[in-house]
């Protein structure tokens, strides 16, 4: 317990920096896998055939190959046509992977919308641009949050593996440090306790984030205060 108090006061800048390095590697990294999702999402449900062959292969081969093989083809293949600093070339690779998973939650997601809402706008005249706008897109955002949430996560551990492309995060500082106290058990398990404790923060908040859109997309959601206001008001009126 000494030698970890230890580990941990004598390196705490360092563990702290290493931690705000992974989150950021982590929310750009979503960031981008947000975008490429949604545009392999919108190709997978296309009626056009091509592109559900390009969204199914790109899936396909991200879910076949492990995130370390994938990484390291991904970034030597981006430095092979650009320059990019390893964070950023990191962030990039890592997109690509999400972006498959974030894909088929956004698919799932937009799936999963009644096709009686679809009838009923489309009977009123809407197009269908105008339809994924302002009935399936806002529906299908919701519902694709905790999925995204859980994501997050996931590429917030999965983060761990660009230590291996020369990013000083969480894992690599971790290595670091190790090579040079020799005590990799007491090192890595300051380590873990950072990873341990960013996850339960954001699951925190995930959860705290799904019970107040559950209750303001419940009808009459978020207003229930109100209505009892005004039913009490009401009656002392009367």
């Amino acid at each position: 317990m000494t030698s970890l108090w230890e580990i941990l006061s004598e390196n705490f800048m360092m563990f702290t920096e290493a931690a705000g390095v992974t989150l950021r590697l982590t929310a750009v990294s979503l960031f981008f896998a947000t975008f490429i999702g949604l545009v392999f999402a919108f190709m997978k449900i296309s009626r056009l055939k091509v592109l559900n062959l390009i969204a199914d292969g790109y899936i396909g081969l991200i879910r076949g190959l492990p995130l370390i093989v994938q990484l390291m083809f991904l970034y030597f293949g981006i430095s092979s046509l650009v320059t990019l600093p390893r964070f950023w070339a990191g962030s990039v690779a890592l997109a690509i992977h999400s972006g498959a998973y974030v894909a088929e939650i956004f698919r799932g997601a937009i799936q999963s919308i009644d096709k009686g809402q679809v009838e009923a706008a489309k009977s009123l005249g809407m197009r269908q641009s105008l339809l994924m706008r302002r009935v399936i897109l806002p529906q299908a955002a919701l519902r694709a949050i905790p999925p995204i949430g859980n994501q997050f996560i996931i590429g917030l551990k999965d983060s761990s593996l660009v230590a291996y492309l020369g990013v000083l995060e969480l894992y690599g500082t971790a290595l670091l440090i190790q090579a040079r106290n020799f005590k990799p058990f007491e090192t890595y398990l300051v380590a873990g306790g950072y990873y341990l404790l960013m996850v339960i923060i954001f699951t925190i908040l995930l959860r705290k984030l799904e019970n107040r859109l559950a209750v303001t997309t419940r009808p009459g959601g978020g207003n229930g205060k109100q209505k009892r206001r005004r039913v009490a008001s009401g009656q002392a009126a009367a």
